[in-house]
């Protein structure tokens, strides 16, 4: 039976280049020389640093600027509170999504359920798995996940025919 999944998994090796490029051009812009201002990647967590909101706000532009050059959606991104570290220093924790959540993968499920399509969806992991009889069921239902969910950046990966 035809099937596919529906994922929402970031490249990471284009995010730490993304990073690596963000820090470097941190590193030599003019505006910032002798500031705090600084990002560091752990795991799925990349954490900004910067004298003030306002030149947070810089960091993230030039991270996201770095992301889009590569084709890495901003909406993996789930950026964190402003937290005050010592003195007048400020960091931003942004987290990178990877997986889909049970309320997001339970939408997806229902939007699918509700759209009278003769196929079924099943929630496994991080993952929607839909499955139907025909490819022309499966291509209307990835179309209806794109139009309904625009606030993850889904993909769609393992057809099977």
């Amino acid at each position: 039976m035809p099937s596919f999944d529906t994922v929402c998994e970031p490249n990471l090796v284009e995010v730490k280049n993304a990073v690596d490029n963000a820090a470097k051009e941190i590193g030599t812009r003019f505006d910032f020389k002798g500031t705090s201002a600084a990002l560091d990647l752990k795991d799925k967590d990349i954490t900004l640093f910067g004298d003030a909101d306002f030149q947070l706000q810089q960091v993230m532009d030039i991270l996201t600027s770095k992301l889009a050059k590569r084709h890495v959606d901003v909406r993996f991104l789930d950026r964190g509170d402003v937290q005050k570290i010592g003195g007048d220093k400020v960091k931003q924790v942004v987290k990178v999504r990877s997986g889909i959540e049970s309320d997001a993968a339970k939408k997806i499920q229902r939007v699918i359920k509700d759209s009278k399509l003769k196929v079924q969806a099943s929630i496994q992991g991080d993952a929607v798995r839909v499955t139907g009889a025909k490819k022309d069921e499966l291509q209307a239902a990835m179309a209806l996940i794109r139009k309904e969910t625009t606030d993850l950046p889904l993909s769609f990966n393992n057809f099977r025919d």
